[in-house]
């Protein structure tokens, strides 16, 4: 058994953050799939999207997918935004949808002391009309592959870390 905790959810919800607490709390390793995706391809996602689109970027996220499937055991795995289309993501570990509703995300982001930044990372949400209708259509997608949903919205980083434990059944580190 791999015991992998994938975490997906829309871009800017925390996964990032929420990832790293949760394997300094459980002493597992954390890793980030945009960050495999830019260190296999040798580009920033910004520039794959610019330069190749879309599709390109999808088939970069599936060949991550794999080599997570293939090669990380005990680890927590945060996503992009549209990891959960990859058709191997159960395979991958244990499935947690991380959920807020699309205005408290865009404003989390927008409110951020690096939201410049945060902004120009995600490509998808320089039009925030399409970056709606692209949150409503993967929301059913996202409850459907994860084996379990966390709300996110108005909760601290703690809070989140520690139901997630207990849901998937994780141990704090021992000391």
């Amino acid at each position: 058994m791999k015991k992998n905790i994938v975490l997906i959810g829309f871009m800017g919800v925390g996964k990032g953050r929420i990832a790293r607490m949760l394997a300094a709390k459980t002493g597992r390793f954390a890793v980030d799939c945009d960050d495999l995706i830019e260190s296999f391809s040798n580009s920033k996602v910004k520039k794959i999207f610019a330069q190749f689109g879309e599709p390109r970027f999808r088939e970069l996220e599936l060949e991550v997918a794999l080599w997570l499937e293939s090669n990380v055991r005990k680890t927590i795995i945060s996503t992009g935004g549209g990891f959960l289309q990859v058709p191997n993501l159960s395979k991958i570990g244990k499935v947690v949808y991380l959920h807020s509703d699309f205005d408290q995300i865009v404003e989390g982001i927008v409110e951020h002391p690096n939201a410049k930044k945060k902004i120009k990372k995600r490509p998808l949400l320089k039009d925030l009309e399409k970056a709606r209708i692209l949150f409503e259509s993967r929301l059913p997608q996202y409850r459907k592959v994860a084996d379990c949903e966390i709300q996110v919205a108005g909760r601290s980083i703690e809070e989140i870390v520690m139901e997630i434990m207990e849901k998937v059944d994780l141990k704090t580190r021992e000391v």
